[in-house]
């Protein structure tokens, strides 16, 4: 069973005392149909068209109902902040809940509110939902002390907050998405993970094999014993300035090989122990590079390849696919950076969360 969790109750749900009753709810159950979550039947339909001629939320209510053993409702807040603006339940650090962070800029959520956060606590512990969805940056406050939907939806992560250790997954609020339209596919897509999510309780994440630090005897290694023979190599750059600072090299989904350049723990930035290392590390990379019988694929290829011959003089051949290329076929008004990409066709997590430093890269 999933559990959807909002933020605070709109009009129609404060007439009612029912969360998703409104319009953001009928659009959330649209999404949840074309997801697979529920099937929406004629007499679903009949009710939501008799909701939106009367204006009778309870239409709305009895579809849920209906509903209710694949998905539950709730929000953070049982209550409608004034103006329906979430930042009017918000005060100053001193009033704010202690181990919160604030839930919007400088604005802290006031400790008259703490036993919302409890209520909400015993609902998700006494329905040990497979998957609680997050809708909205409330929701992901509340169960994961975080903030910034944008950078965190589509990616699984455990509970911190009010019910730990229940699997997360954050998604658009379908009040934002009546606002924003273009927000609805990626917020489709994320339901649509988020049913194959709830067959299982726990996180899973791909096994990987990451070749990391390695000298030029284990990138030669490397690459005669998996890239040479390879169906196709995926390569990507990171940049700073002019320069490199790494590359890597992956010719399986599960095994990859990351050639640093750059190591700004040493004195003179360099990674390798002298020159001719690094130029040695370099040959080996530009002969996988330049063999036009390995085929290539890239995520903003036309950058990649474009600085690896200006920097490096480094002439990539073999070049046939480019994620971001291939996504925009699929979906061109979606974003297309590598961080949403992953979201999107991968169980990885939030990795672009976790960076520390910064690249001149631009994908999107």
């Amino acid at each position: 069973m999933i559990l959807l969790v909002g933020e605070a109750w709109g009009e129609s749900e404060e007439r009612v005392h029912v969360p998703f009753v409104g319009a953001a709810g009928v659009e959330l159950l649209k999404m949840l149909h074309e997801a697979d979550i529920i099937t929406l039947t004629n007499g679903d339909a009949d009710l939501l068209h008799r909701y939106f001629r009367e204006g009778n939320s309870r239409h709305v209510a009895k579809v849920w109902e209906l509903h209710s053993d694949a998905v539950r409702t709730t929000n953070v807040f049982n209550a409608r902040p004034k103006y329906n603006k979430i930042e009017n339940f918000c005060g100053s650090q001193r009033e704010g809940i202690v181990g919160y962070p604030p839930l919007t800029k400088s604005k802290w959520v006031r400790t008259e509110f703490i036993p919302e956060l409890e209520r909400l606590g015993d609902e998700i512990i006494s329905l040990e939902p497979e998957l609680i969805v997050c809708l909205g940056n409330s929701a992901l406050w509340a169960l994961a002390g975080s903030t910034g939907i944008t950078k965190l939806r589509g990616t699984t992560r455990l509970s911190t907050h009010t019910a730990t250790g229940f699997k997360l997954l954050p998604t658009y609020h379908p009040a934002a998405v009546l606002r924003q339209w273009e927000l609805r596919p990626t917020t489709v897509a994320d339901l649509i993970k988020a049913k194959r999510e709830s067959a299982f309780p726990e996180i899973r994440r791909p096994h990987r094999e990451i070749w990391i630090e390695p000298n030029v005897e284990d990138i030669r290694t490397f690459i005669d014993r998996h890239v040479r023979n390879c169906r196709v190599l995926s390569v990507d750059i990171e940049t700073s300035g002019e320069d490199i600072t790494c590359i890597g090299l992956s010719p399986r989904p599960n095994l990859a090989l990351v050639v640093p350049f750059f190591d700004r723990r040493k004195k003179n930035r360099s990674y390798f122990p002298n020159l001719n290392a690094e130029v040695l590390a370099w040959h080996h990379v530009q002969r996988v590079l330049e063999d036009r019988t390995i085929k290539k694929v890239f995520q903003n290829g036309l950058y990649d390849i474009a600085f690896l011959w200006r920097s490096v003089g480094v002439r990539v051949r073999g070049a046939e696919h480019d994620t971001m290329l291939l996504h925009h076929a699929l979906q061109p008004e979606s974003l297309k950076a590598l961080g949403y990409l992953g979201s999107i066709y991968t169980d990885e997590g939030a990795w672009k969360t976790e960076r520390k430093t910064t690249t001149i890269k631009r994908d999107q």
